[in-house]
């Protein structure tokens, strides 16, 4: 009985770190796919889009804050998904 607690315990926990693991993996906006962006809170297939494009026109973000440049974009929205995104360029 205290093998089985035990083991279920040592499960729980190597579950819970491979889903933190998963959970702090950020989104390169400079790299991400329509799908990829798709993912984040408030970002449908037209603002995906629309970050791929301004990507390919302006060429890479510098920062995460530079999204709002791209139209349909705001300052709040920026605020509200940039924990999760992150900026390099394609050779990082």
């Amino acid at each position: 009985m205290k093998f089985n607690k035990l083991l279920g315990a040592v499960l729980l926990g190597v579950m819970i770190l491979i889903g933190n693991a998963f959970a702090m993996e950020k989104i390169n906006i400079n790299t991400a796919t329509s799908s990829e962006l798709q993912t984040l809170s408030g970002v449908g297939k037209a603002t995906a889009d629309a970050i791929i494009l301004y990507r390919k026109q302006k060429g890479l973000f510098t920062s995460v804050e530079g999204l709002v440049n791209v139209k349909g974009i705001g300052t709040k929205k920026v605020e509200k998904i940039a924990d999760s995104l992150t900026v390099s360029d394609m050779e990082n």
